[in-house]
């Protein structure tokens, strides 16, 4: 009974989280119509920063998988982008999709060699993938070195990028709500707590972080097609900047590891403080500093673990005193 009773709680609170995530979805479809370009841009960014730090939390909050390559995906994605629209002409959406194709594939090339490693090493190994494609991207005459590639046309109206980039989070609120919500969210669950008794238990560990990382990099380089495509520009140092690695990373641990709504309270902060520090870019480094250590030593769970730890001490405060209101009475 209890196993069923927290299937259904587990259930339950999928199903909002999802309605919650799609409703905002859909009045943010319906108002970005009537918002100026500079909302729109805000917008365009947090919901990139949100696909970052939704795949990022896949990995690391639910499966275990701390990685700082999600630069390599992202810049990936980037380059697979400009190819396909400058070589074949086909669209926008075509050039997203194949990215992510791309995205996945090298994840799957990677993954007998880098799920070898462990802990730290893995870490260490996923940021090797990142510099390891920059260089290559610098030194391929294909690839026009350092100076980068230019896009052959001009980039699509904010608006216009504003619904892919929400179409591509629709489908991120999609995939956490089957990997968070569903039987699978148990296989991520025992993997990322102890995988060698995960695997005496039948679960192919590998298996499953194999799926995890080919969605979550398929997703990187979802958003980082989108990226290159709004500047009409990329060259290697950028695209494959680490900063792509450590935000992901920043934002998480700002909301919550391993929180549903940990992800997007993470990117929410972290656009709203780049644009108030947006002329001041050492405060704005600084600024993120204080808050991640203010944060590791005084709620390591984040600013979503933090709240539903406020809100369940009032709660049980609550229950207490209706309970010693009940005895007194009796």
């Amino acid at each position: 009974m209890s196993r069923l009773a927290n299937h259904l709680t587990r259930g339950q609170s999928t199903f909002w989280s999802l309605t919650v995530f799609l409703a905002i979805e859909a009045v943010l479809f319906v108002a970005q119509g009537s918002l100026g370009d500079y909302w729109v841009e805000i917008g365009f960014h947090l919901l990139i920063a949100a696909v970052l730090a939704e795949s990022w939390n896949l990995l690391a909050g639910y499966t275990g998988l701390v990685s700082l390559g999600s630069a390599a995906f992202f810049g990936l994605g980037s380059y697979i982008a400009y190819g396909v629209l400058n070589r074949t002409g086909l669209g926008i959406g075509a050039s997203v999709g194949i990215a992510a194709v791309g995205g996945a594939m090298l994840a799957v090339l990677v993954s007998g060699a880098i799920f070898r490693l462990r802990g730290l090493y893995f870490t260490v190994g996923t940021l090797a993938i990142g510099e390891s494609l920059r260089l290559f991207m610098i030194n391929v005459p294909w690839f026009n070195g350092a100076t980068g590639l230019v896009l052959d046309q001009d980039p699509p109206d904010s608006h216009a990028l504003f619904t892919y980039a929400l179409l591509l989070y629709v489908i991120v609120t999609l995939i956490m709500a089957v990997g968070t919500g569903s039987r699978f969210a148990i296989l991520l669950k025992a993997v990322r707590d102890d995988e060698d008794a995960a695997g005496q238990m039948g679960v192919v560990s590998f298996r499953v972080k194999l799926t995890v990382f080919a969605v979550a990099s398929a997703l990187i380089a979802s958003a980082g097609a989108l990226q290159g495509i709004r500047l009409g520009a990329i060259e290697p140092y950028g695209s494959f900047g680490m900063s792509w690695s450590v935000d992901a990373l920043t934002m998480v641990i700002i909301g919550g590891t391993g929180r549903r709504f940990g992800a997007i309270v993470g990117a929410v902060i972290a656009v709203v403080l780049s644009e108030l520090l947006a002329d001041y870019p050492e405060f704005h480094v600084a600024a993120t500093g204080v808050i991640m250590i203010l944060l590791i030593r005084f709620a390591p769970s984040g600013i979503c673990g933090l709240v539903l730890g406020l809100m369940e001490r009032l709660s049980g405060s609550r229950r207490t005193r209706l309970a010693e209101g009940g005895l007194s009475r009796g």
